[in-house]
This record gives C-alpha cells, sequence and structure tokens, in this order.
C-alpha cells in the first residue's frame, strides 16, 4: 500500500511540476520507493525528497518544468550500491564507472535524461528555485554566479558533494515524517544546502561560461566516464578530443565549465575518492590502493591523498 501511495505522490508531484508522467506507469514500476515527500513552498520553491531503489537499468526524457516561470533546479543525490540496508558509508558507488553523489544544477526550461542504474539506491533532495528569490539570499555576491541567471544560455553544472552536504542530505531524506513546523523544516533545510553549495560554486577555477547544446552536454559527460573508468591511467586529452570529434580547446573549456575542474585535476580528485572507498570499504592496505589507482611513488599518492582528504591514507583507513 506504501509503495502505491508513493507512486501516486510522484505522479501528483510531476503533474504540479508542468512534467506530467501518467504515460510512464512502466517506468515507475521499476521503483521501489522508500520515503517520498512534496514540500510546496510556490512560487518561491518545490521541494522533493525522495528515496528510493531501481530494480533495472532504465532511463526517460524529462520535459521542461513549468511550475516556476525562471528558475533552476538543483538536485543534491547520494548514490549507493545496493539497497539502503545494507549500504556502507557515505560515499562513491562501487563500480569505478557509475555515477558518484554529485550536486547538478539545470534552468527548468532544459530537457534533460534522467537515468537509474540496477540494485542502486538513491536519496535525492530536489529544489526547484524561482532566480529572483535565490539572488535575496546571495545578496552582493550574486554577481559571482552570474552565469546561473542567464536563462538564455544552455548550462548545466555538476559539484562534487562535499561530506557537508552528504550528511545534510542523508539527515533530511531520513529525518521524521512529523517534524515539528515541516514547511519552516524544509524551507530551513534546503536553504542550508543551498548555502553549502554556492559556497563550494565560488571556489571553482574561473572560467568564461558559454552555450551548450544537449548534444555538447552528452559528449563532455562521455569524457568524465571514460575518464572515471580508467581512474589507474590518465587518458590523453587528444584521445579523448578524439573520441567527441571536438578540438581540445573547447573540450577543456566546456569540461570545465561543467564540473569546475579542468581535466586533469578532476581525473586526481575521482582517484583520491576510489582510494579512500578502497581504503575504508574493501580494507585494501595504503601500498595495495596506491598501486591499483596506478602510482608506482606511494610518497606521491600519500601527498596527493592527504592534499584531497585532509589526512594521510593510514589514519584514514584507521578510522572508524
Amino acid at each position: 500500500m506504501t509503495q502505491e501511495i508513493n507512486k501516486r505522490t510522484m505522479v501528483q508531484l510531476a503533474a504540479k511540476m508542468g512534467i506530467p508522467i501518467t504515460e510512464k506507469q512502466e517506468e515507475l514500476a521499476l521503483l521501489k520507493f522508500h520515503n517520498i515527500k512534496v514540500i510546496d513552498l510556490l512560487p518561491e520553491m518545490m521541494v522533493m525528497i525522495r528515496s528510493l531503489l531501481s530494480e533495472k537499468d532504465f532511463s526517460y526524457r524529462r520535459k521542461p518544468i513549468t511550475a516556476i516561470k525562471s528558475g533552476l533546479l538543483i538536485s543534491f543525490q547520494n548514490v549507493f550500491n545496493g539497497r539502503k540496508e545494507d549500504r556502507g558509508m557515505i560515499g562513491p558507488a562501487t563500480s569505478l564507472d557509475q555515477e558518484r553523489a554529485h550536486v547538478r544544477i539545470v534552468p527548468l526550461h532544459l530537457d534533460s535524461e534522467v537515468k537509474f542504474s540496477k540494485q542502486t539506491h538513491i536519496e535525492q533532495i530536489t529544489i526547484l528555485i524561482e532566480t529572483t528569490y535565490l539572488k535575496q539570499f546571495l545578496g552582493t555576491e550574486q554577481t559571482k554566479f552570474s552565469y546561473l541567471f542567464n536563462l538564455e544560455k544552455t548550462f548545466w553544472i555538476d559539484e562534487f558533494m562535499s561530506p557537508e552536504i552528504a550528511a545534510l542530505v542523508d539527515e533530511v531524506v531520513n529525518s521524521s515524517a512529523e517534524v515539528s513546523l515541516p514547511d519552516f523544516y524544509y524551507r530551513l533545510k534546503s536553504l542550508e544546502l543551498l548555502y553549502f553549495l554556492f559556497r563550494n560554486l565560488s571556489l571553482r577555477e574561473s572560467v568564461s561560461y558559454q552555450h551548450m547544446t544537449t548534444k555538447e552536454i552528452e559528449a563532455i559527460y562521455q569524457v568524465r566516464n571514460a575518464i572515471a573508468a580508467s581512474l589507474d591511467k590518465a587518458l590523453p586529452v587528444k584521445e579523448l578530443s578524439q573520441l567527441l570529434g571536438m578540438n581540445e580547446l573547447k573540450l577543456r573549456k566546456l569540461f570545465t565549465q561543467v564540473f569546475g575542474k579542468g581535466l586533469y585535476p578532476y581525473f586526481q580528485h575521482l582517484r583520491m575518492q576510489e582510494a579512500a572507498r578502497l581504503l575504508k570499504e574493501e580494507r585494501l592496505s595504503v601500498s595495495e590502493t596506491g598501486y591499483r589507482l596506478g602510482f608506482t611513488n606511494l610518497s606521491h599518492f600519500g601527498r596527493l591523498f592527504e592534499e584531497h582528504m585532509g589526512t594521510k591514507p593510514k589514519k584514514w583507513s584507521s578510522k572508524t
């Protein structure tokens, strides 16, 4: 019965967002919902909180959202390999080429492909927010993020999920169904998530933002997936550009625009995320972890790990 209620809630939410999914009943049947909440704070915001497991790999095309005339869709997504009750620590999924926990920002008018992976548990908070309302909170700092408010350009931002954001998403998704003053609580928590997000965005590499076509967005994710599948060896930029049929300069610019890091810094960041997982979840030794990820100099591996994770790898692996 709870599953049916959750699915009806999902259908009702989609209708309110202006993207009816009544014709997606076959896809909905593949999703096992642990939890779903909808907090209607329109006209400024709408918040969807959901926890689900997909029984198969599938995707569907999400149409432009019309619930807010001018705004952003900001999705905070924790991704765990397997059922929630069997999951390990918050962090990357087990498979190297599987999507990591992330925060994604897109304009509401952009249609996009939504993907679900088999036996992957997702905890997600999606915030639809009106641009003028968001600017009020950014105040004088809003000029740093002007690229987000030029909605005539098509953009797509993907940010790593910081530990603070991952912990907050987990807290909110799994909060009691009967929280006091729910509208107040969820508005406050949503703004807290947005604070951490914009704090992280302010640290991104400086780049001149440009319009991106849907084809270019998909191409950049092909590159990201190729990098994630080869963490023991950096792929040559020339090889990646040939994969897309895109010149190297454009590839570098668009990749940094989407992910906030250049190709090689992004590769190193993914390596350190995977190193943290290998040390913690698979209980590999520091040397085994370093060699698996292609390091021949373990001192260099240790320095790089500490730079990214804030602690030495041996100390990290001993944490409970």
